[in-house]
């Protein structure tokens, strides 16, 4: 083996032995947390949802309006609280997730009340047709 195709062996060597070394997810230089993954797909899952469920056929009555698309934008704040809480590390922001939950649960059902439907029909949506 000649100089040259030793230094291309080596190199080569060096970046499959650096390259075995990384994790199997990176994005550019930072290395990515298989929980992030499942932290970030579990949010934009959430915006999915949230985005089919607020495509409403108007009622003529504002109030229903706004609680149709409402309660979708309050339950996808819930489903990301609930990623955070499995996910999540930081004990305040753990605390924030939870707050979140309780409070738009409340506001959901506060909602479905206000427009004369049942907080557990539905799925929880103020009347879907």
């Amino acid at each position: 083996m000649n100089a040259i195709g030793f230094r291309i062996w080596l190199a080569i060597a060096l970046c499959a032995g650096f390259a075995a070394y990384l994790p199997a997810q990176t994005r550019g230089s930072e290395r990515v947390d298989p929980a992030e993954e499942r932290f970030i797909a579990a949010n934009e899952a959430a915006m999915k949802r949230m985005m089919l469920d607020m495509t409403i056929r108007r009622t003529g009555d504002i109030d229903r309006d706004f609680a149709e698309l409402m309660i979708p934008h309050h339950q996808s704040a819930i489903d990301m609280a609930r990623a955070e809480l499995q996910f999540g590390r930081n004990e305040q922001m753990r605390h924030i997730a939870h707050q979140i939950i309780v409070g738009h649960q409340q506001q959901i059902a506060a909602m479905q009340v206000a427009v004369n439907e049942d907080p557990d029909a539905n799925g929880g949506g103020a009347g879907r047709q």
